[in-house]
């Protein structure tokens, strides 16, 4: 179970992983125009061990995380006690319709087929017009993962085509509005990708 998994490694992921973007400028770049584009409150969806929900609050950014592992979120709020950390599913989440004015999905689906991702949830929870920031392995493979941060685990990672992704998206509701794709840097397997989309706001003229 993809919880039980995070809940062994939580306390090594922080240790080794404590940056939101420690040497890889153009993730920062594409986070700090999320930031600019999104209102307010931003819902860091699979927030892990709490670091881009801090990283959005340094950007002034009202936000919040919400993971399904336990261990992950005593993390996040041991480092992070200022913010506010809740367990959930991102496949069915504990928030009323379109109350995000922007929702950052980061590495969250690497867990899950293409086909899995909950597009529909995440467009529920956004408000009209408002932004959403998608970070995920570019590819299209999948991979049995049995050690991981020094522990033994047992998680399925998936790598996703960017234009099925997009397609996914789009049929939820949402807009491209950017896309950025770089090749792997230090301690990465493949190319990553980031894609920044909008809710369609029909109020707006906002149809398609």
């Amino acid at each position: 179970m993809t919880s039980a998994s995070y809940d062994i490694v939580a306390a090594d992921y922080a240790r080794l992983i404590p940056d939101a973007h420690d040497g890889r400028p153009l993730d920062a770049a594409i986070m700090r125009a999320f930031a600019e584009l999104a209102g307010d409150p931003i819902g860091d969806l699979g927030c892990g061990t709490g670091r881009i929900t801090q990283h959005l609050h340094e950007l002034g950014k009202e936000a919040f995380g919400v993971d399904l592992s336990e261990g992950m979120l005593t993390q996040a709020r041991e480092l992070y006690p200022h913010l506010t950390f809740t367990q959930g599913d991102i496949t069915k989440l504990d928030l009323e319709d379109d109350s995000l004015g922007g929702a950052v999905v980061w590495y969250s689906t690497v867990h899950m087929p293409a086909e899995s991702v909950p597009w529909q949830e995440f467009h529920r929870v956004v408000e009209p017009g408002g932004y959403l920031l998608h970070a995920f392995k570019l590819g299209d493979q999948k991979r049995h993962l049995t050690h991981a941060y020094g522990h033994d685990v047992d998680l399925e990672v998936y790598w996703h085509d960017i234009d099925e992704t997009v397609r996914n998206a789009t049929e939820a509701g949402f807009n491209e509005v950017a896309r950025l794709q770089r090749q792997k840097g230090v301690g990465e397997a493949g190319p990553q990708a980031f894609l920044l989309f909008c809710k369609r706001n029909p109020a707006a003229g906002q149809t398609s």
